[in-house]
């Protein structure tokens, strides 16, 4: 890639490569249970006093006035992308199971890539090789974390016993948030039961963090100051979750943290929010939403092979077959978008004037002509040369 294009590309891989250690922290740390809705609201209090002071003084010369749409738009994308992105999965999470909310995951390119076409902030030429490069890319980016998903495989490397105890131990005693109990005696009320519940919330949650990338790409192009954005969203975003939290975690034992747990609390504050997202807004703005929901994917393998680093963790070999899927399918995407820079970049040719295209051809590309030809009645240049002496200079 030439120039800075690598930037975006890298950064998504390293936001990636944060969630992977995110996974692996929460599963030391958070092995003795934490509110979870407290962990959130925590999380987002950390991330908006890093960005909120951050963006301010970096930012303040290239922040626009403010106004009613920019307004509502940080309302909805701290709604879509912070609140209820982080909330959905939660309850989707403890009503269905791991497995289920990882099998989920890869839904999140797809509802991005649909969105983004819809909302023509990504263009995709069915009848070109460009078009299709990127389609198919999707659909192999999809199908190896859809493999990572649902085909465990041999363990190639590891005994794959110690597995079993490591999620006994980041499953028990994890107290589910208390909009379960409550949006649950709702629901069963209404004939809905626990299990379809929770998969409503993920398909929310993969939904939600779709909007939210979709939604932020056309507003990055009229609000330069993208630091500023990450902000604004999450303020908002931290307000609902605040909220929520003070609402329904109002036992004070839920408040009270281990040692573990603030390291957890912190690294997700800091890295997982305050920097993943400021990352994703900076890629959001340079390479577009399709392509930064398609590095989604990558994050199971980030998680597997630092679990093998920092756990011990068995690496079994679906992991290796869907990664390579994945990055299969990320190399056809971005090679897609190559080709469609390369074709935008290639000078329309120009057609020949000759006597019987020349009066066609400037009536229809000509803009000047266009406006001359309305301004009334016409008056010659200059004096009209008879036909005859007008071919006598082809001659002379």
């Amino acid at each position: 890639m030439a120039g800075d294009a690598w930037k975006p590309h890298a950064a998504l891989v390293l936001v990636q490569l944060n969630y992977g250690g995110y996974h692996v922290i929460t599963k030391l740390a958070l092995s003795v249970g934490i509110n979870q809705l407290v962990f959130c609201v925590l999380r987002d209090v950390i991330a908006l006093s890093i960005l909120g002071p951050l963006a301010y003084f970096t930012e303040k010369r290239q922040r626009p006035p403010m106004s009613a749409y920019y307004l509502f738009s940080f309302f909805f994308l701290g709604l879509t992308g912070i609140f209820a992105n982080q909330l959905l999965f939660t309850l989707g999470l403890n009503l269905t199971s791991p497995f289920f909310a990882a099998a989920m995951q890869p839904a999140i390119p797809v509802f991005t890539f649909v969105l983004a076409v819809l909302l023509r902030t990504e263009t995709v030429h069915w009848g070109r090789i460009d078009g299709k490069a990127k389609v198919a890319g999707v659909i192999v980016c999809v199908t190896g974390a859809i493999f990572m998903a649902f085909y465990k495989g041999p363990a190639l490397l590891g005994d794959g016993f110690s597995d079993l105890h490591l999620q006994g131990v980041a499953i028990a005693g994890k107290p589910a948030p208390e909009p379960v109990g409550w949006l649950a005696g709702v629901l069963i009320d209404l004939g809905i039961d626990l299990w379809h519940i929770g998969v409503l919330c993920l398909i929310g949650n993969c939904l939600c963090l779709a909007l939210y990338i979709v939604y932020q790409a056309p507003l990055l192009a009229s609000y330069p100051a993208s630091l500023s954005v990450t902000a604004y969203s999450y303020a908002f975003g931290a307000c609902f979750m605040s909220m929520t939290g003070f609402f329904f975690a109002n036992d004070s034992a839920d408040w009270s943290l281990t040692w573990g747990e603030t390291f957890a609390v912190f690294y997700a504050g800091i890295v997982a929010s305050a920097v993943n997202y400021g990352l994703l807004t900076y890629s959001n703005k340079m390479v577009g939403p399709s392509l930064v929901a398609l590095y989604i994917p990558l994050q199971p393998v980030a998680s597997s092979f630092l679990s093998r680093i920092f756990l011990g963790s068995s690496l079994y070999l679906g992991s290796v077959v869907g990664g390579a899927l994945i990055v299969a399918g990320l190399y056809i995407v971005i090679w897609g978008r190559q080709e469609s820079e390369k074709y935008l970049s290639i000078p329309h040719r120009r057609l020949p004037i000759t006597h019987s295209t020349r009066d066609a051809s400037l009536t229809i590309s000509d803009p000047l002509l266009k406006v001359l030809n309305h301004r009334g009645p016409s008056t010659p240049a200059g004096p009209t040369l008879p036909m005859s002496r007008s071919w006598q200079f082809a001659d002379e």
